[in-house]
């Protein structure tokens, strides 16, 4: 399964014998676990155990729940609450599951800005890279899916909206908008097919999951450093890496036990503290909420959508050259989409030959107003969209840009990187001390 040399299972007994010329799955199963990881791996590295776990957990609640759930506009707010009220320990899988959804788009983002931080995106790891971003594209839509299915008044509203972006597009967007919808509004026809979409899509995920997997394990993983494990021999692999197991199996399963822990505080005594109070109302098509507010996860991107009304000087400028065609709900549309697009694109954006962040010290204030920037976007998509709001959602996005498609290519060319270690071994002596000596 990997480029780096390492002890290969080799089955002993008749039986494994047997088995391993027919299927071999066990040594599958050792090749994954025994893998040599670089022994310098800090505890950002944790957070793809917890996204495997919740991956699991998503699926096992959602197919119980959907055993429950009836599709329908006219019954499914009602069976919602039958859920909640009849089904044994109905309350507690609603609650997980809708927790859950939280829990992974914030691993899931931990996950991703680590990447950015540390460079795993960089060379040979650009295709494990964009795998991960087309699983988040398939989170959003899943999350946004789901969302929909209890039919209160926010999950009613915030279809239409969504979908109504589609139809932003000139010429063929009408069409994508009602084809997903099932026809011309928000009804029964779009609650049928977000449900069905929203229980076929965690099963796609979870193969493109294994298929990343499957990628950093041939390319090995990325470390703090972002040097790369020496394979000339197997006696340098011994060097810089420890087997996976135990070694961060067992550091990793603390980390989940932790996460976990704290999950199910949050899930037994603030279940609906990240949950809007609209959506305990069912849908009424004649009734618009005050303020429509998607998810948290999808706040920052929300707010992106925003920022680009028909005031702004590019939008003017854009509208005038296109004579219309991209007036400022479809550049808002194209903004968003962009903004996971060039994130998407970051491994041909950096041009810097360093990989890891912590040799980079220009590198690290921008990527830091980066984080920062993500979470003042999520703020403000929570927020009305007015003044000073619209400002700073402006200023946001803008930075957002410019980090991925002007800060990136130009720190490449212009910074002085520190020195860094010859090897990992290097690395993690210099942390915890050479156990030779």
């Amino acid at each position: 399964m990997s480029g780096i040399p390492h002890d290969h299972y080799e089955p002993r007994t008749g039986i494994e014998k047997w088995l391993h010329d027919r299927l071999p799955i066990v040594s599958l199963i050792y090749d994954t676990i025994m893998i040599p990881t670089p022994k310098n791996l800090n505890w950002w590295w944790i957070w793809g155990i917890v996204l495997a776990f919740t991956l699991v957990l998503q699926i096992v609640t959602g197919v119980v729940l959907a055993m429950h759930y009836t599709p329908h506009i006219d019954m499914a707010f009602a069976s919602v609450e039958h859920i909640m009220r009849d089904v044994n320990g109905g309350w507690a899988l609603r609650y997980i599951h809708a927790n859950g959804a939280s829990l992974f788009f914030l691993a899931v983002y931990i996950h991703i800005f680590r990447g950015l931080y540390y460079g795993s995106y960089k060379a040979p790891r650009e295709v494990t890279w964009i795998i991960g971003m087309i699983i988040y594209l398939l989170m959003m839509g899943t999350a946004f899916m789901g969302y929909v299915l209890p039919w209160g008044q926010m999950s009613f509203w915030g279809a239409t909206v969504i979908t109504g972006l589609f139809g932003a597009f000139p010429g063929f967007g009408p069409a994508v908008q009602e084809w997903l919808l099932g026809g011309p509004a928000v009804d029964n026809a779009t609650l049928n097919r977000f449900f069905s979409l929203h229980y076929l899509l965690p099963f796609v995920i979870a193969a493109l999951v294994a298929i990343h997997i499957w990628a950093f394990h041939t390319t090995g993983n990325n470390n703090p450093t972002g040097v790369e494990v020496r394979r000339s021999s197997k006696a340098e692999v011994e060097k810089d890496t420890l087997p996976f197991w135990p070694y961060f199996v067992i550091k990793d399963l603390f980390a989940l036990a932790v996460v976990v822990l704290v999950f199910f505080a949050v899930v037994a005594y603030m279940p609906n503290f990240l949950g809007e109070p609209d959506n305990y109302i069912q849908a009424n098509p004649l009734q618009t909420p005050a303020h429509i507010v998607p998810e948290w996860y999808f706040l920052p991107f929300y707010a992106i959508l925003r920022a680009f009304t028909a005031d702004v000087w590019a939008v003017a400028l854009v509208d005038g050259l296109t004579f219309g065609i991209v007036d400022a709900k479809l550049f808002g549309v194209l903004a968003m989409f962009g903004a996971i697009i060039a994130m998407a694109l970051v491994p041909w954006l950096d041009t810097s030959k360093v990989r890891s962040g912590v040799y980079r010290p220009k590198f690290k204030l921008w990527f830091w107003l980066l984080v920062v920037d993500f979470i003042v976007l999520a703020w403000v998509g929570a927020m009305p969209a007015e003044e000073p709001y619209a400002t700073i959602s402006l200023i946001g996005a803008t930075y957002w840009f410019a980090y991925f498609l002007v800060i990136l290519p130009l720190l490449g060319a212009t910074e002085k990187p520190l020195p860094m270690p010859a090897t990992i071994e290097e690395d993690f002596n210099s942390h915890y001390g050479n156990p030779a000596e």
